[in-house]
């Protein structure tokens, strides 16, 4: 059974206002409230993007162009994307965290490549959507490298930062083997 969209939407905002409710019961002030709210914002926004590129992976298994399913995770991915940002920025702000440069620039452009991406997606090359799959990734990759690290104030190293780590990982290798299977058969262009 087909869910529709507006159904999707409504299930991934409830699970966002949940986690903000859920935030601020837990927490005595607005600074922890935003670092907590952004955290589990984003571990769910991960799992909304994990979702997106299995549904992604199995449209080029089957060779169909893209399927209905996919470009609906995809718009629940940018929105649910857009409210992380929200708290993760609200965050920075209140809790005064430096931002480097470098990664901020990197972070804005899988931002934007999010957001533009349900609109656009259907109308790229297939090497250009497989850059969007793997930058998208790169960029979570190098988040979680970070907070094994160490590098995130207030997130000490935790075991969901290594199993998100290896999950991405195994998604990108999966993906490759799929892209190498599919341009024997059929080049990408």
């Amino acid at each position: 059974m087909l869910i529709s969209f507006k159904k999707l939407l409504v299930i991934a905002i409830g699970i966002e206002v949940i986690i903000v409710s859920i935030c601020y019961c837990i927490t005595s002030t607005n600074n922890e409230l935003f670092m907590y709210a952004a955290r589990y914002s984003g571990r769910f926004s991960l799992l909304v993007f994990l979702i997106t590129f299995l549904k992604y992976i199995e449209s080029i298994r089957n060779t169909k162009l893209i399927n209905p399913s996919f470009t609906k995770f995809m718009s629940i991915f940018a929105i649910v994307h857009l409210i992380h940002f929200m708290f993760l920025a609200t965050n920075v702000c209140l809790n005064e965290i430096p931002l480097e440069i470098p990664k901020v620039i990197g972070g804005a452009l899988a931002y934007l490549m999010i957001v533009v991406a349900p609109l656009k997606f259907n109308q790229l090359s297939k090497t250009l959507q497989v850059i969007y799959f793997y930058y998208v990734s790169l960029v979570m990759i190098l988040t979680y490298v970070a907070r094994i690290k160490g590098d995130f104030k207030g997130a000490e190293p935790f075991w969901f930062h290594y199993v998100a780590f290896s999950i991405l990982l195994l998604f990108c290798m999966s993906f490759g083997f799929e892209l190498y299977q599919q341009f024997k058969k059929k080049p990408l262009h």
